[in-house]
């Protein structure tokens, strides 16, 4: 499996950075996050509803 290195993740740091802007990248980072986790609980079979 792919294993990035640290200069990878400069670099797909900065194109985020370019592409999102500095104000929005937290924003977007966050909903990545919450996607994942929702990802993994779907894999796990949780079937809790989501909190809002």
């Amino acid at each position: 499996m792919f294993r990035p290195e640290p200069l990878d993740l400069v670099l797909i740091a900065l194109v985020a950075l370019l592409i999102f802007g500095a104000n929005r990248l937290p924003e977007v980072a966050r909903a990545f996050g919450k996607a994942i986790r929702g990802f993994k609980e779907g894999l796990a079979g949780k079937d809790e509803s989501p909190k809002s």
